[in-house]
């Protein structure tokens, strides 16, 4: 059978599949040094499968493989964020990208390639799945702190100018938003942590079992419910409390002796510090977002352009905060920059279609 000769076109793409797979591969083992254990373990062989690949483009390409080609922006962006930082933002990019694999469809590529990108998919899904429930509580109180703060003083400035009042009233509103807005968000956080913080320790068992239990009645051991209480079953119940009456020391199931009460108590610098941080984050994240809207008035703009500008400039970081959001949960970012836009606009549009109306009700 007379060997096959590639068309250029075919030449061209081979060779750009399989710049990608040698920039993917550098992707992950980038990311694998700054890892260990079971995490590196799984980058490395993901950077295997991908040689892998490689190898098969390579054997197509036989003496038209000589020639570089440059990976495709993509995952020449994913390299630099790679070697530069290694975070959770490179695995949902890595994610997007395997989810994108054109081996589907490609006949020059096997099965088995395909159902690795697919695979793969899900490997950097998994890996990346860590990092955002690492990050999810706070990131979450950073989007939702910054949009608030963007949305709200927006809507205020529009509904405010709106009405007809003058520019500097228009500034002085905007200040009060953010600062009332991010006091409100500070103080919210504040006492939403320090009453999670104040419920779990009512939870939290006290001495009682080991105060009380030398003086209870054998007969009526009521210590017995304080542990069923607690969620043991009567067995266990009813061994924990006799070793915690001194009654006798247990050789028999090692399951029936559990682990010894906790009563460390938490350290209370440490519960005020965390219910702090959280006020201070949120403060910050508002008021970071609140002056945007005002950022044209401060500088003396007034009138139509300082709106227009405002919403520019609120319009550009809801784009950048809602691709985030579509990048680290996998999503495009384009449509999750969109969508952010949407909602922060329209909030504004009907703010200032308010402002309108009273403007003229007043007038």
């Amino acid at each position: 059978m007379p060997e096959r000769i590639p068309t250029p076109a075919e030449i061209k793409r081979w060779r750009q599949y399989l710049a990608d797979e040698r920039a993917e591969a550098t992707v992950y083992r980038d990311l694998a040094r700054r890892r260990d254990g079971e995490e590196k373990a799984i980058l490395m062989a993901l950077a295997e499968a991908e040689g892998r690949h490689e190898q098969h483009w390579l054997n197509l390409l036989g003496e038209h493989a000589g020639i570089r080609t440059r990976a495709s922006l993509r995952n020449r962006l994913l390299g630099l964020l790679a070697r530069r930082f290694g975070s959770v933002f490179v695995l949902a990019l890595a994610q997007r990208s395997e989810s994108r694999s054109p081996y589907a469809t490609d006949t020059d590529a096997t099965r088995a390639m395909a159902a690795d990108e697919a695979i793969h998919e899900e490997v950097v899904r998994g890996l990346a799945t860590r990092g955002r429930n690492r990050l999810a509580g706070s990131f979450r109180a950073a989007v939702f702190g910054a949009n608030d703060g963007l949305v709200s003083n927006l809507s205020l400035v529009m509904g405010m100018a709106a009405t007809g009042v003058g520019s500097h009233v228009v500034l002085f509103s905007g200040v009060a938003g953010l600062l009332a807005g991010a006091l409100s968000m500070g103080a919210g956080e504040f006492v939403s942590v320090r009453s999670q913080r104040e419920l779990l320790g009512a939870s939290q068992p006290t001495r009682v079992t080991l105060s009380a239990a030398p003086s209870l009645d054998l007969n009526d051991n009521e210590l017995v419910l304080v542990y069923l209480a607690r969620g043991m079953s009567r067995e266990a119940a009813e061994h924990r409390a006799a070793e915690r009456m001194g009654q006798f020391t247990c050789d028999c199931d090692p399951s029936l002796s559990l682990t010894p009460d906790n009563f460390e108590r938490p350290d209370e610098h440490e519960t005020l510090g965390t219910a702090w941080g959280a006020a201070s984050s949120s403060f910050c994240f508002f008021a970071s977002g609140a002056i945007v809207p005002i950022i044209p008035f401060l500088f003396g703009m007034s009138g139509l352009g300082a709106l227009v500008l405002a919403c520019v400039l609120v319009g550009l970081v809801l784009m950048v905060t809602g691709g985030v959001v579509g990048l680290l949960s996998g999503a495009s970012p384009l449509w999750r920059g969109l969508r952010q836009l949407a909602i922060g606009m329209g909030a504004a549009a009907a703010t200032y279609l308010l402002g309108l109306t009273f403007g003229a009700v007043i007038g």
